[in-house]
């Protein structure tokens, strides 16, 4: 299998990394080949597994979309870890788009915390996108808080849906045992 994704150019070296650590990391971790085109930015990717070839798409992605190195090959490691992209252009002009990012980090960051400690998942605010890492039923609340953020709610309101949501993710989590 094989497939061409594009990154944007300031996230290249962050994808081959430091003397080509990541980009080897990634290689042997998988079983993947990469060939990045550091001056298109373009990322080709051959795989003879399914599963590795779609995880190394998202490991890409990922660093294509903010995360570190480190936090993408979370998606690597665990089966249950998931990335979702959301894309702020389709909710809003490119007029409010800061102002919207900057509702979603808040103040020195500390809604962005908020929801990453709350749920356990990471979030990466760039460019006109913003990306969730963790295990899916959190990114699908992060997705939820993110989105009524952008819809203007009040960032106590969303805190208080977070803590209700991270309650109730408890509680089914009790009925296992």
């Amino acid at each position: 299998m094989e497939i061409e994704l594009a990154i944007p150019e300031d996230r290249i070296g962050v994808l081959i990394g430091k003397e080509g650590e990541i980009k080897e990391r990634i290689e042997n971790e998988t079983g993947c080949k990469l060939r990045i085109d550091s001056k298109t930015g373009v990322v080709r990717i051959q795989c003879e597994d399914p599963i590795s070839f779609m995880r190394v798409q998202d490991v890409i992605k990922a660093i294509a979309h903010g995360f570190n190195p480190e936090v993408a090959m979370k998606l690597l490691q665990d089966d249950m870890m998931v990335l979702e992209i959301i894309d702020l252009s389709t909710y809003v002009s490119p007029k409010h788009l800061e102002r919207i990012k900057g509702r979603i980090i808040g103040k020195e960051g500390k809604m962005r915390k908020f929801i990453e400690d709350v749920l356990n998942v990471n979030v990466s605010v760039y460019g006109k996108t913003v990306a969730i890492i963790g295990a899916a039923e959190s990114v699908g609340i992060a997705r939820e808080a993110i989105e009524m953020l952008v819809e203007g709610a009040q960032h106590s309101t969303v805190q208080r849906f977070l803590e209700r949501k991270r309650r109730e993710l408890k509680m089914r989590g009790l009925d296992w045992f």
